[in-house]
């Protein structure tokens, strides 16, 4: 293994297995700074976590992953850390993303099972984490008007101005300005709940056909819909309408006996829609930053469906012509991205 931090990393596995042989092996990074590894001895195998130094009373992975676990969400075991390494040695989940478990199906409807296993757990992650409020850093941070805000005009800086060179005016400028802060406090009125904030395909494992759930660390509150949006509209898999909206019943189902008396599905249809242009626009913005930032072409294929996901989305609100007229007006539509 060639680390700059090798040292650290070897005396830290020794203190563990103590005296027993044991390989490290790197991981393929995703668009996180953190760095994965698998670590193997006896034929057993388990993944260690190196990112910066923390406090294990206030480590958002730990303050999270500890809360899930204590409401039933099957999150990965802690087996040895040392914190002021950094240094994090976690039950091994294997590789079987829910994502690659759509793909390899011979069709979408092979996939609902496990699907229908997400939504089991981020129902657990959105009533009975939400409502036992104890000392957790998800309930300290929030999808607000000022997060929603920066996340929309993420995607307007790399996607709009960066990568397709739209050139706004004062007055484009000051119209999308109007129609974005519109979007966030609409979505901010909403109830909050714990979200995920990245519960899609990718953060989904599958470990002997059981959903586990990874990368939660930056949980907050926020609306329901966020996370549905995430998971039924994710960029990484093409999954229908048809099969969706099942899965929508199913969470609706499983969530209503916490849902209150007041709850009106058409104002919930009307927020996931409004969730997908701000949630799905944001992750446009997340895909062009890897390529304006550091040259990673690894997502911009995702670009392109997702802004369709975004225009479809629009056509629910008529009040936000002005955005579906920039998406068009920028070319943003017909770029290949993929040859950039």
């Amino acid at each position: 293994m060639t680390n700059p931090n090798s040292n650290q990393i070897d005396k830290f596995l020794k203190s563990y297995f103590n005296d027993e042989e044991f390989k490290v092996h790197s991981l393929a990074g995703d668009a996180s700074s953190r760095k994965y590894y698998r670590v193997i001895s006896n034929n057993q195998s388990w993944v260690l976590m190196q990112w910066e130094p923390y406090d294990p009373k206030t480590y958002p992975f730990l303050s999270v992953l500890n809360h899930f676990a204590i409401h039933k969400i099957h999150v990965p075991e802690v087996i040895h850390q040392n914190p002021t390494e950094g240094l994090i040695l976690l039950e091994d989940l294997g590789d079987l993303t829910l994502e690659r478990k759509f793909w390899e199906s011979q069709n979408q409807e092979a996939s609902i099972p496990f699907y229908k296993q997400a939504v089991d757990e981020i129902l657990k992650v959105h009533y009975p984490a939400s409502l036992d409020q104890t000392d957790c850093t998800a309930f300290k941070i929030k999808f607000d008007t000022e997060k929603f805000l920066w996340e929309l005009n993420y995607g307007k800086d790399n996607l709009l101005a960066g990568i397709c060179q739209f050139a706004f005016t004062e007055k484009s400028q000051a119209e999308i300005t109007a129609a974005f802060t519109d979007i966030c406090q609409r979505l901010d009125r909403e109830t909050k709940y714990i979200a995920h904030r990245d519960y899609h395909s990718r953060n989904l494992m599958l470990k002997f056909d059981k959903m586990r759930v990874i990368d939660f660390q930056d949980a907050r509150l926020g609306p329901i819909q966020y996370d549905l949006v995430s998971l039924f509209r994710d960029s990484y898999v093409n999954m229908s309408d048809d099969i969706a909206n099942n899965l929508i019943e199913y969470y609706l189902d499983g969530a209503k006996s916490y849902l209150p008396t007041s709850f009106s599905r058409s104002h919930f249809d009307e927020i996931y829609e409004l969730q997908t242009v701000q949630r799905c626009f944001k992750a446009c913005g997340s895909f062009s930053s890897f390529y304006m930032q550091r040259k990673d072409t690894r997502y911009l294929k995702y670009i392109g469906h997702t802004l369709k996901r975004v225009l479809k989305s629009l056509s629910h609100f008529p009040e936000y012509k002005v955005f579906s007229d920039i998406l068009l007006d920028s070319g943003s539509l017909e770029r290949k991205y993929e040859v950039l």
